[in-house]
C-alpha cells in the first residue's frame, strides 16, 4: 500500500493531501508542528469521504515517527510570501524549517522520494538534499510543473481553448527569472509561434513569470495553494504509479545544460525512484542566456544559504 507524507498542514500542504486523497493515489499522513491542525484537517477529509469518493486513509499528526515507511514525502512547511516579499526574503526562516524536516525524513523515511515545494524552492531543495544525504534522484522540486501549468492556462485563456490541450515548458529557477520556452510549447499540437504573434507570446510569458505574485497581490495575506498543490499531487502520482511522466522539475544538475551543483528547473522523466533522467533540449542563444541568468539567481541564493548555514 503506497504511503505519502505531507510536511506542513497549511494551505499548500492540506490541499496537496486533499488532491492525493481525492485521486486515491496513496494513504496520506499530514504532519505539522501546530497541535490539532493536521488532525482536524485529516478528520475533515475523512468526514467527506463518502461524498468525495476517498478510499485511502488520511491521518494527521505532530509526530515525525508517523511518516515511517513513506514512499514519497512532500515538504511544504514554511511561511508564505506576503506583498512586497520575493521568494528569497523567505530564505532564512524556511531554511531552518527545512533542515529540521530533512533530518526527520532521513531518520524515519530513509527510502522516500522527497518533493520540495516550500519557497525559495530551488534553494530549499538544496537544503533537503544536503541534510537528508539522499541520492540526487530522490530529491526533486515541484516548481516547473506549476510554472508550466500557469503558462498553459494563460495560453488557453487567450485562445478560448481548453487548458488541457496546451502543453508548456518553463525552465530555470522558480522565480521572476524563470524561462518560458515558446518553441517547446503548443496548443492542440500546434507550436505556439505558429498560432500567436511574438508580442502576445511575450505578454503571456511575462504573466507566467509573475503569476504567483499576482495571486499574492490579490490575497494580501497569503499565496497560491490550489495550483501548487495540484502540481505536487501530479508529481506524486507519477512517482507512485510509475507513469514515467515528462515534466519540468527542479533537479540537481551535474553538468546538464552546462550547470553543476545547483537545483534548476529542467525537463525530466519521473519514475518510481524519483528522477529517472534529465532531458537536454537544444536552446537558442537567447534562451540559453536567459537560463544562465536564472541559474545565476539560484546560485546567489545558494551562496546566501552557505553564508547562514
Amino acid at each position: 500500500m503506497a504511503k505519502v507524507s505531507i510536511i506542513g498542514a497549511g494551505n499548500v500542504g492540506a490541499t496537496t493531501a486533499y488532491f492525493i486523497a481525492k485521486q486515491n493515489i496513496a494513504d496520506v499522513v499530514v504532519l505539522d508542528v501546530v497541535e490539532g491542525m493536521p488532525q482536524g484537517k485529516a478528520a475533515d477529509f475523512l468526514h467527506g469521504s463518502a461524498s468525495a469518493g476517498f478510499s485511502r486513509s488520511t491521518h494527521g499528526t505532530n509526530d515525525y515517527a508517523d511518516i515511517a515507511g513513506s514512499d514519497v514525502v512532500v515538504h511544504t512547511a514554511g511561511i508564505p510570501r506576503k506583498p512586497g516579499m520575493d521568494r528569497m526574503d523567505l530564505l532564512k526562516t524556511n531554511v531552518n524549517i527545512a533542515k529540521n524536516a530533512a533530518l526527520n525524513i532521513r531518520k524515519y523515511a530513509p527510502n522516500a522520494v522527497v518533493i520540495g515545494v516550500a519557497n525559495p524552492l530551488d534553494v530549499i531543495c538544496m537544503v533537503l538534499y544536503r541534510e537528508t544525504g539522499f541520492p540526487v534522484e530522490r530529491v526533486i522540486g515541484m516548481a516547473g510543473v506549476l510554472d508550466s501549468t500557469r503558462f498553459q492556462y494563460f495560453i488557453a485563456e487567450k485562445m478560448d481553448a481548453w487548458p488541457g490541450d496546451a502543453k508548456a515548458m518553463v525552465l530555470g529557477g522558480h522565480g521572476d527569472s524563470m524561462v518560458p520556452v515558446p518553441d517547446y510549447t503548443s496548443l492542440g499540437g500546434f507550436a505556439l509561434p505558429e498560432i500567436m504573434d511574438d508580442t502576445t507570446i511575450d505578454a503571456l510569458a511575462n504573466r507566467t513569470k509573475t503569476g504567483g505574485g499576482e495571486i499574492v497581490k490579490y490575497l494580501k495575506t497569503g499565496s497560491a495553494y490550489y495550483a501548487p498543490a495540484a502540481s505536487a499531487a501530479k508529481m506524486v502520482d507519477a512517482i507512485i504509479t510509475g507513469k514515467r511522466r515528462v515534466c519540468a522539475a527542479s533537479a540537481y544538475l551535474q553538468g546538464e545544460y552546462g550547470y553543476r551543483d545547483i537545483f534548476l528547473g529542467v525537463p525530466v522523466i519521473l519514475g518510481t525512484s524519483g528522477l529517472d533522467r534529465v532531458i537536454e533540449l537544444p536552446l537558442t542563444d537567447d534562451q540559453k542566456d536567459a537560463l544562465d541568468q536564472s541559474a545565476a539567481a539560484v546560485r546567489e541564493g545558494v551562496e546566501t544559504l552557505n553564508s547562514i548555514s
